[in-house]
């Protein structure tokens, strides 16, 4: 049987739903084909579960020292198993409120492994999607084809995961029983996110990075606050060290691999290892080779408005590589649907995304960092402002961190935020919109923020900029 569509979305995760939605909201008769559970990594699997835990891990650490706040408690005890309750509930709670979104748009789902197809009977073009039902197959002809298909974990050659002693995110995220330590082989965001929770939760945490810092790809000042800071927690980090994979062990539940770092050989060992290296595009088995698609470094190649080479064809989120996240995924996915309806949308503007590290503390930056700025020309001039400083922080009980501003010397324009500290997270999206409507650090600066207000950090910092910071 044959049915047709006006699009077609291959992938039902946070992309390819959001998409759906907004093409039902067009009047795009529209059907999303998924393989395992709407909401996919980032509801399952990522995002949503990892933050339940950390907040777990961060309300640990709070009980701990809630004499600190003149609260007398018993010995803190931790119940993995019921972190574990809290953690399926909120997914449960999130993935039925997906369902309903589904269901409102009146939107087709088919739960099955989806294959495009190429030229045939049923279309000149490649882009009809047979899927493999259970116990049958359904052939859907799109006008248009959307590819939302995700990506999984990378591991390094010769590194095996077993799921039991080598482990990706996504098996640390069922441990029902913590261990005793713990090494994470990269530092990037999810492996900082992991390190900082495991930490509080108790564990004895080594991260092997392989470049000179962790969170490289962040404001240097910023990798080097959040080292401080893991490691008062007792968190080890070893920079420049190449993982030597084949010289990995496992000796009566425990693991031994060995590094390389300045031509020396070092032997690292621990119950666990954590392997956090990146993610690789799901493109394999989903009939690329039936289309003219191209790829460069195995990721989906897309334009401004996220057509492939097909021009029917269109490809969201991490397929398509750049910055791997839950909200660019969605917010290609609107640019994706509404390129396709005709609303002509401006392209979207990747240097003003957000991006976020849920440790503790948080890290939250936007634009470019200081030694991007420089690279780029820019005579810069920064405004910095600690938490320290601030009121709101003191009464919170966590002052550490600072917020970080930098701005073009010559035209005042902003050209990057960069926070540490408690609820950054949250606060980035204010300097963020700053950035899209193109404001100046002294219009940011001179904006009344409530006071006692973490908030009120933002606004010094724009004000240290110019050196009119108040409170420094």
């Amino acid at each position: 049987m044959a049915v047709e569509y006006d699009l077609v979305i291959l992938g039902g995760g946070t992309g390819g739903y959001v998409a759906a939605i907004r093409a039902s909201q067009l009047g795009l008769k529209t059907a999303i084909v998924e393989s395992d559970k709407l909401g996919g990594t980032c509801l399952h699997k990522g995002c949503i579960p990892s933050k339940a835990m950390l907040r777990s891990a961060e309300v640990f650490s709070l009980a701990n020292r809630s004499i600190e706040f003149g609260v007398v408690t018993d010995k803190v005890q931790l119940q993995i198993e019921k972190v574990q309750e809290r953690k399926h509930k909120i997914v449960n709670q999130l993935y039925k409120g997906v369902q309903q979104l589904i269901q409102k748009g009146k939107i087709d789902v088919y739960n099955g492994v989806g294959t495009i197809l190429g030229p045939s009977i049923f279309s000149p073009l490649p882009g009809t999607v047979s899927v493999e039902l259970e116990d049958d197959n359904e052939l859907l002809i799109p006008k248009n084809l959307i590819i939302a298909t995700g990506s999984n974990p990378r591991t390094l050659p010769g590194l095996k995961i077993d799921g039991e002693t080598v482990l990706t995110s996504e098996h640390a995220l069922e441990l029902n029983q913590l261990p005793r330590s713990i090494l994470i082989i990269g530092g990037g965001a999810i492996g900082i996110e992991w390190a900082s929770m495991l930490s509080d939760f108790g564990v004895e945490v080594t991260v092997l990075e392989y470049a000179d810092r962790i969170l490289p790809n962040e404001d240097q000042d910023i990798s080097q606050e959040l080292t401080k800071e893991l490691m008062k927690k007792g968190v080890q980090i070893i920079p420049n060290a190449k993982v030597l994979a084949e010289t990995i062990r496992i000796d009566n539940g425990e693991a031994t691999i060995q590094i390389e770092k300045h031509d020396e050989i070092k032997s690292f060992s621990a119950e666990k290892i954590l392997v956090s290296v990146g993610r690789e595009a799901n493109i394999s088995q989903i009939g690329l080779q039936n289309t003219d698609i191209r790829l460069e470094k195995d990721f989906i190649q897309v334009n401004h408005n996220m057509q492939t080479q097909e021009s029917h064809i269109y490809a969201i989120g991490d397929v398509i590589g750049g910055l791997q996240l839950a909200h660019v995924a969605s917010h290609e996915g609107i640019q994706a649907v509404e390129h396709i309806a005709g609303l002509n949308p401006s392209p979207i503007q990747y240097q003003n995304v957000p991006r976020c590290v849920y440790s503790h503390p948080e890290v939250a930056s936007i634009g470019m960092t200081e030694k991007e700025a420089l690279n780029n020309g820019f005579q810069v001039k920064i405004g910095n402002f600690p938490f320290l400083a601030n009121g709101k922080a003191l009464v919170f009980g966590d002052s550490t961190g600072f917020v970080k501003i930098i701005a073009d010397q010559e035209t005042n324009d902003l050209l990057g935020i960069h926070m540490i500290g408690p609820n950054v997270t949250d606060l980035i999206s204010e300097t963020g919109l700053a950035l899209v409507l193109d404001a100046t650090p002294w219009e940011v600066g001179t904006m009344i923020h409530p006071h006692p207000s973490l908030s009120e950090t933002i606004g010094e910092a724009a004000l240290a900029v110019d050196r009119t910071a108040i409170h420094i």
